[in-house]
């Protein structure tokens, strides 16, 4: 009597017996995504993966387009579809790269209050009176979810791991942050995105997407926000930058473009803003800084913003350059309609980059 074994199986099991070293020899970075492996196909266990990423699959206070809750779990499915050849990174790979499926309650959760906080905005937007309950309610949970993410980066920290935090609308990383001023007396903020954030309480909602770099200011050991790209921002938050005495500095798209026009190169620019940075950098990229052609359903499209390559040179020069990543987040990415997954399969090929531009930035290998 023979026993057929089905060869998915036995190969998954054929790794699962094996050290890393062992794994490492055996994997052939060539070969199609295995949906049945870890995040990129890879075939480490959480143990053996240098770099962490935590899914938050949170969109609760999110102002105009809704999607991004799914984010994570779209990115992690694309994920498969993704080269391992990294020109700045040779056989990163190696160090591998694990995260684990959303959190199904939180998620759950992120989905009831978000109807109420639609439900609130609407009548906002009518000339209501806010709705003290709700803003109550919605803020008590957002500092839940932050606190949440605080433990969880803090954990992976203590054991040495690369952190990323995959987001979820942009009010996700406040606790990643304060978990990185636990450890770290001085960093920068390296922000990515199409709005400036830095609002109080948009819409009632103290832990809105919109009021992320706001709050961050309130971190002490936040001694820098270089913001690049913003092409969308009120008058309250240009006087945020005004006031700021340097602490907050803004390359808005505008100027970028205008400089570009009058004949100043993308890597003159890059040198301009990483000067700015202090030596320990968080990178918080909001997918929206991008053109929105490569990210057609994220939660709020604003026409401008960079090519891949054009971020991805800023972040190798910030690294050529000698300082460290300590950590990053990539939010705002939106599943989008039902078999269109532009936006996760863009963001899936920008997190591989990211991650491994961290990892080496810390010397991991």
């Amino acid at each position: 009597m023979f026993l057929l074994i089905n060869p998915v199986i036995h190969r998954i099991f054929y790794f699962c017996t094996m050290s890393k070293a062992e794994k490492i020899k055996n994997f052939n970075p060539n070969d199609i995504g295995n949906t049945n492996a870890g995040m990129f196909g890879l075939p480490f266990t959480q143990d053996e993966c240098q770099i962490q990423l935590i899914p938050v699959p949170w969109e609760v206070t999110v102002s105009y387009g809704g999607g991004t809750a799914k984010g994570p779990a779209a990115i992690l499915e694309a994920s498969y579809q993704v080269d391992l050849y990294d020109p700045f990174v040779p056989n990163a790979w190696k160090m591998g790269i694990y995260m684990e499926k959303p959190d199904k309650d939180l998620a759950a959760l992120s989905k009831r209050l978000r109807i109420k906080a639609e439900k609130y905005i609407g009548e906002l937007s009518k000339g209501k009176k806010p709705n003290r309950k709700i803003t109550d309610e919605i803020r008590k949970e957002c500092l839940n979810m932050n606190g949440w993410v605080r433990c969880t980066v803090g954990d992976q920290l203590d054991k040495g791991k690369v952190v990323g935090l995959v987001g979820g609308d942009h009010s996700t990383p406040l606790g990643m942050m304060r978990a990185l001023a636990e450890d770290h007396k001085n960093f920068g903020i390296l922000q990515i995105d199409a709005h400036a954030d830095l609002r109080d309480a948009y819409e009632g909602f103290e832990f809105s997407h919109a009021s992320i770099m706001y709050n961050a200011l309130k971190i002490k050991e936040v001694s820098k926000l270089v913001q690049v790209g913003i092409r969308d921002y009120c008058e309250e938050e240009l006087n945020v930058i005004n006031k700021s005495k340097g602490r907050v500095q803004t390359y808005f798209d505008r100027d970028i473009k205008q400089a570009q026009y009058n004949g100043e190169t993308w890597s003159e620019i890059c040198d301009k803003i990483i000067a700015n940075l202090p030596d320990k950098v968080y990178l918080s990229f909001d997918i929206d800084g991008l053109d929105p052609k490569l990210c057609p359903n994220t939660g709020t499209p604003v026409a401008g913003g960079f090519e891949v390559e054009q971020v991805l040179m800023l972040l190798e020069k910030v690294v050529k350059a000698g300082k460290t990543f300590i950590a990053f987040d990539l939010n705002e990415v939106s599943a989008g309609p039902k078999g269109n997954d532009w936006d996760a399969n863009v963001a899936a090929r920008l997190l591989y980059r990211i991650c491994n531009l961290v990892a080496h930035s810390q010397g991991k290998r």
